[in-house]
């Protein structure tokens, strides 16, 4: 797989509508969840975008402190089901973590994670912080990631 990150001016027209095609599929068919995907936070975001064979497979939007916690965050982190349990997820996903520290240089990130893929954010150094909550219906914690 293949990667690039992306500020939201730097997204074409067409990689916006195949990231919100992505994301629609996955979050409202898929799991048909009803919830605010244009919640204006993509503008201050920047997008990494998973590419296999030039399809787009896997995306995830990092935010800067203060845009949804205090802290940095990770959200809409999504894999084309086709193209799930070859690794992908995990590639982008520990990119994003690597960015966020290196580049960034921030020491927190902080997510709210759907509470059954919160073994897979516990295997990248994630540790639950909250009760289960429903977002939209599905149950989700807060996560927190800390550099020591």
């Amino acid at each position: 797989m293949e990667y690039v990150i992306k500020s939201f001016n730097e997204l074409s027209v067409s990689e916006l509508y195949e990231v919100l095609r992505l994301r629609f599929n996955v979050f409202v068919i898929e799991q048909e969840c009803i919830y605010e995907e244009l919640d204006n936070k993509d503008q201050a975001s920047l997008h990494f975008l998973g590419y296999e064979e030039g399809k787009l497979v896997a995306y995830l939007r990092i935010l800067p402190c203060g845009i949804s916690f205090t802290e940095a965050s990770i959200g809409r982190f999504v894999v084309d089901p086709g193209y799930r349990k070859n690794g992908y997820g995990r590639i982008l996903f520990e990119g994003a973590i690597d960015y966020i520290t290196q580049v960034w240089n921030e020491k927190k990130i902080k997510i709210e994670a759907q509470t059954y893929m919160s073994k897979f954010y516990e295997s990248t150094g994630f540790k639950v912080t909250s009760e289960p909550f429903l977002d939209a219906g599905i149950e989700h914690v807060e996560m927190l990631f800390e550099l020591e």
